[in-house]
């Protein structure tokens, strides 16, 4: 969500993006597709009843944050994106909250999954924690737009930087702020990723703002090609193999190998020969490869998909 919010400083400098409608508009048909996609995911192999269909996910949640965070950058300033994030987080915090304290952060009386099972039902949620919840719920989605937020405005302040030196010393002092922040506020909410708690956002965006500014010195300052060029490749069709990926895999589910499906008879027989940590590892680093040499395919061809 953090980067997100960074890419989109850059695609709105680009278009230098006003307030208007029609602009409104094209950021509201951005979003949707991303979350019709997602819905798509959901949906596929296509072998799930609309009775129980996943609606939410983690695309549907970019999607709506998408829309929220770039309405909010096209009608405020900086302070003014600043202080509705600081008023969207205490907010969060105190609806939470609101159910009780006994209650805000239990996985059975949530907000969140009370609100999500009034407006969705128990049969369109994830089940995968034993009972209907939704980690991308629709309440959570609120914080998850400042984390947008975030990367928005921590990239426009890197901008007006007058050097790689100076950016990479200002994020790290930002990372290590929310780092200290969010560790302070777990004393009285907890960084809960599922629920997106407030001190989660600010947590995740000051290891973010770390992360960012060791890529700035990475590929900014050092340039090593061996290591730069690879997660440029990997960069340049990130939601085409965000989705590749997903039916990939769900499409091991579709060809039977004896009792088991394919994903798992792959699995199996890495198995046979490491440990069962070490096969699953492997069995996911074989995957990033070759969605890494689909992707610089795309990417010597110049084929770049865009929504």
């Amino acid at each position: 969500m953090f980067i997100i919010g960074s890419a989109m400083f850059f695609s709105f400098k680009k278009t230098n993006s006003t307030a208007n409608a029609s602009q409104v508009l094209r950021l509201i048909k951005r979003g949707a597709i991303i979350f019709a996609i997602g819905l798509a995911l959901n949906m596929y192999p296509f072998t799930t009843s609309i009775e129980n269909l996943r609606i939410l996910g983690v695309l549907q949640r970019i999607g709506i944050a998408y829309i929220l965070a770039s309405i909010c950058v096209l009608l405020l300033n900086r302070r003014g994106v600043i202080s509705s994030s600081v008023v969207i987080l205490i907010a969060y915090w105190l609806l939470l909250l609101s159910v009780g304290s006994n209650n805000a952060y239990t996985l059975e009386n949530n907000l969140v999954r009370s609100v999500d099972i009034a407006v969705l039902g128990e049969s369109h949620l994830w089940q995968g924690k034993g009972l209907a919840f939704d980690p991308e719920g629709f309440l959570s989605t609120l914080p998850s737009v400042v984390s947008v937020l975030f990367g928005f405005e921590v990239t426009r302040l890197l901008t007006s930087s007058s050097s790689q030196w100076t950016s990479i010393k200002r994020l790290l002092v930002i990372g290590v702020v929310g780092i200290a922040l969010g560790q302070l506020g777990s004393l009285i909410m907890p960084i809960n990723k599922s629920l997106w708690t407030s001190t989660f956002v600010i947590y995740t965006s000051g290891i973010a703002c770390i992360v960012l500014a060791f890529f700035v010195w990475l590929c900014d300052i050092v340039k090593p090609e061996c290591l730069v060029n690879p997660l440029i490749v990997y960069g340049s069709n990130p939601l085409f193999i965000y989705v590749l990926s997903g039916v990939w895999v769900l499409s091991y589910s579709l060809v039977n190998i004896g009792e088991l499906n394919l994903g798992n008879w792959m699995y199996e027989q890495l198995a046979l020969v490491m440990s069962a940590k070490l096969a699953s590892f492997n069995f996911a680093i074989l995957h990033v490869i070759g969605f890494w040499l689909m992707s610089n395919m795309l990417y010597k061809r110049k084929i770049f998909i865009k929504i």
